[in-house]
Order: structure tokens, then sequence, then C-alpha cells
């Protein structure tokens, strides 16, 4: 996580190197080396084909699920997928910074650019080379907008072919491993999953316990979070007759 936090204030920092930037100007930015050209694996686009996962869920024709597709073929050909599911979370938690989607979204800002940043940017989170491959590619196809969307159908990609069942837990502070691993193996159960994966999210306003989404399109939800408890306890008393002074 450290490394995404200072990757994200790099961005921030250097997004505006463009004047027509949306995004505050840093001089930093003129000082960064350019990024060095890389060997870097192939990855050839092809026509998306409807998955259905271990969720059940199928997969849309678009153009999030022909690129999610294409890098889980290559993450499977070359026995990366482990990792590169791995890749894809940090790139996720990067881009749902604001400062990071309008910096990549801008076409003020030129490809040169942005690559040089997402060098940077692979180097401090460790990104494997046909991950960085894969985010060039996007940003030299102005796709990279729809990054988001792409991260989501790679998790579809990697469930059907792993037999995983994705479950999103969501905490206030980060939940330790045996409770990670309990949760794992409650969701397992209620499946049938061969494998769990568990998905990580923080929400204060929860401000104790966790919930706990997975099946098809999140359509399973299980509630063990204060909040809840407070709402129902809230729902079951009435103040309507009381008149504040």
């Amino acid at each position: 996580m450290a490394t995404l936090r200072s990757s994200t204030a790099g961005v921030r920092a250097s997004a505006a190197s463009s004047p027509a930037a949306s995004v505050p100007v840093s001089s930093s930015l003129l000082r960064l080396p350019s990024a060095r050209r890389l060997r870097l694996p192939s990855l050839k686009l092809s026509r998306s084909r409807t998955h259905r996962g271990a969720a059940g869920a199928a997969m849309m024709d678009t153009a999030a699920s022909s690129y999610a597709n294409a890098l889980s073929e290559v993450a499977k050909s070359n026995g990366t997928l482990e990792a590169t599911v791995a890749d894809m979370e940090k790139v996720d938690r990067l881009f749902a910074d604001p400062a990071v989607q309008s910096f990549f979204a801008n076409p003020t800002v030129a490809p040169e650019k942005k690559r040089e940043i997402l060098a940077e940017i692979s180097g401090s989170s460790e990104l494997q080379p046909h991950t960085v491959n894969f985010l060039n590619i996007l940003v030299d196809m102005s796709r990279i907008d729809i990054i988001a969307e792409i991260v989501k159908e790679f998790d579809a990609c990697y469930n059907h072919i792993t037999g995983t069942e994705l479950a999103v837990v969501t905490s206030v502070v980060d939940m330790g491993e045996d409770d990670v691993a309990q949760i794992a193996q409650t969701v397992k159960r209620l499946t049938g999953a061969k494998k769990v994966r568990i998905k990580a999210v923080l929400d204060p306003s929860l401000i104790a316990g966790f919930t706990i989404r997975y099946g098809s399109s999140g359509s399973k939800f299980i509630d063990m979070s204060v909040k809840k408890q407070l709402d129902e306890i809230a729902s079951q008393l009435d103040f309507s007759s009381i008149t504040l002074a």
C-alpha cells in the first residue's frame, strides 16, 4: 500500500505537466527521466468470448472484456495468473484516485508523458513486464479511461479460469489474516467454489464489524457491521413524540 500511496502522490504532483491539464502542476515532472524502452511480451487482442464465471455471470462483448480476455490469455500462457491478478488489484487501487483518473483521461496530456508516469508507477509498484506493456497499450489506444471496467472483467476471467468465487469484504480497518481465512472458508462452504479470493475494501462509515458481498454480480450480502445493528435499533424506537426545546 505504501508504494501505491507514493505512486498516487507522484501522479498528483506530475499530472499537469501539460498546460491544459486539469490538476495542479509540479515542476518535478520536468526532471523525471524518460521511460526506457523495454523488450516486453507481445499482447495480441482477440475478439472476446462469452464466459460464465464461478458466479455464473455472462461476460458482455465489450471493449473492456476484450482487453481483459487478452490479458488473461497472456497471463495464463506464461503461468502468471496469480501475479497478474495481484497487479490488477494494485492498478485498481491506484486508479481509484480521482487525480490519477483525471491525469490519464486528459486528452491534452501527451501519450509520452503518460507512459513516463506509468514507468515510474510500474517500478515502484513492482508490476510485471506484461502488465506494464498492457497499460502502455491502453495509453496508446486511448482506452486507459476504462481501466476500472477492465479490472472487473479481468476478475471475471480469472474466476472462470481458476474456479474462484470472489468475495468483497468491507471493514473499517484492515482485517487480520486469521479473520480473512475464516471468511474465505465460510464463503467456500456457502458457494461450493473450489477456491475463494477475498478483496478487501475499507469503509469508515461501518463504525465496526464488516460486510461480505459475493455471488452473481454481488447478489449475496452478509452484513455484520455495527452500522446495521444501530440502524435496526433506531428503526424499532419511536421518538416522534419528543419535542426538542
